[in-house]
């Protein structure tokens, strides 16, 4: 699944301390705009821990988890959208991107310079969705103008494209993010296909200090940015880089005992990386065998045979059917023979959705000079 999400935020607010937390990969983080020009891209482990339990009922020779991407975009200023501070190249780059976790500055610290002055997130968001709606508004108009010459000469695509635009292009007047509209079936390809900035799903990263931390993580800066994603139906993951960036270098029973004794029970990271991948509509099935138990993400709603192809396209093509068992049921009877003997373990063919969490065998057939062969996918 090559889907990513792209961390965007005013300069200094603390997306390159984040990136580094999140990824370990140690990019530039200076404080002053700019300092992150191209985007840097960093693989995640995907914390899940149902992968370690099923890791402790199977006993595999490796378990393997399954990953995501960030993206680090350089950051937005005012005026993004005109060009201003290399602004065209951040938006196209954003534009790359699945998913928008926006950074927000909820910390007070004299020594990191705010490009307006002064600490204030909902200034601080209004601005960047202000330029990535501004950067929106450009292109509808600009396929408006195409489009409706071709609908002149009544083609059907053009005009339904036309009606799409006509309908986005208001709302993105008024200041409004376009995924606040309510599209019909119909309209969603069309939308899907004009790749609006403000039709990303968006994440908003409230970042504390570490003062902040100790003190419950959270703040009066907090609070705004809360209630105005609620207006939204976003959420919002409470984290301060600073801290992360220090766990992120430690030994997981290291990083066990630092976090207990600054009184956090989750990493703000295992957090953020679990609720951007919600976001984009991910989960997660499971292979369990000797050899190896292994995460795979795929996209909710995905068949089976889609799922099966994911691990590689002969299993797709030659799908028969899925063993299929729900995580909690083989976690309940400890092991794939006493769920089948409990009724557990399900024959699924090519129509069944994969659920999150799901434990998988595939059986598939090929064709080879002309015998067919049927196999296991582990």
């Amino acid at each position: 699944m090559a889907l990513t999400a792209g961390i965007v935020g005013l300069p200094n607010v603390g997306k390159s301390t984040l990136f580094n937390a999140i990824t370990k990969a140690g990019v530039e983080a200076a404080n002053y705009p700019f300092a992150t020009i191209d985007p840097n891209v960093g693989v995640v482990e995907v914390p899940d821990e149902r992968l370690q339990k099923l890791t402790e009922l199977v006993k595999p020779k490796k378990t393997v988890p399954t990953t995501f991407e960030f993206t680090d975009i350089a950051g937005i200023v005012k005026g993004a959208s005109r060009g201003e501070g290399l602004g065209n190249k951040f938006l196209s780059h954003i534009r790359q991107v699945d998913a928008i976790c926006q950074v927000v500055r909820c910390f007070e610290d004299e020594n990191i310079t705010h490009v307006a002055g002064k600490v204030d997130p909902i200034a601080d968001i209004e601005t960047i969705n202000l330029e990535l709606v501004l950067a929106d508004l450009e292109s509808v108009d600009k396929r408006i103008a195409r489009v409706a010459k071709i609908a002149k000469t009544k083609d059907k695509d053009a005009v339904a494209e036309l009606a799409v635009l006509e309908k986005i292009k208001p709302v993105l007047e008024d200041g409004q993010l376009a995924r606040t509209i309510e599209f019909t079936d119909e309209e969603l390809p069309i939308v899907k296909g004009l790749f609006l900035l403000t039709t990303k799903p968006m994440l908003y990263i409230a970042n504390i200090s570490e003062d902040d931390v100790a003190e419950g993580g959270h703040n009066q800066y907090v609070q705004l940015v809360e209630e105005y994603a609620a207006k939204e139906d976003a959420e919002v993951v409470v984290i301060c880089a600073r801290v992360e960036e220090e766990v992120a270098e430690l030994e997981e029973e290291e990083k066990q005992v630092f976090l207990e004794e600054m009184g956090i029970e989750t990493s703000g990271l295992d957090i953020l990386i679990q609720k951007a991948y919600h976001l984009l509509g991910l989960a997660t099935y499971f292979t369990a065998g000797e050899q190896e138990v292994r995460a795979w993400t795929f996209r909710r709603g995905m068949k089976a045979p889609q799922c099966a192809g994911i691990i590689h396209s002969d299993f797709e093509r030659g799908f028969i059917r899925a063993e299929t068992v729900a995580y909690a049921d083989l976690l309940e009877f400890g092991s794939m023979g006493a769920a089948k003997e409990n009724g557990k373990v399900r024959q699924e063919g090519k129509e069944y959705i994969v659920q999150d969490g799901d434990v998988m065998l595939f059986r598939f057939n090929i064709s080879c000079g002309g015998l067919n062969h049927d196999r296991k996918s582990n």
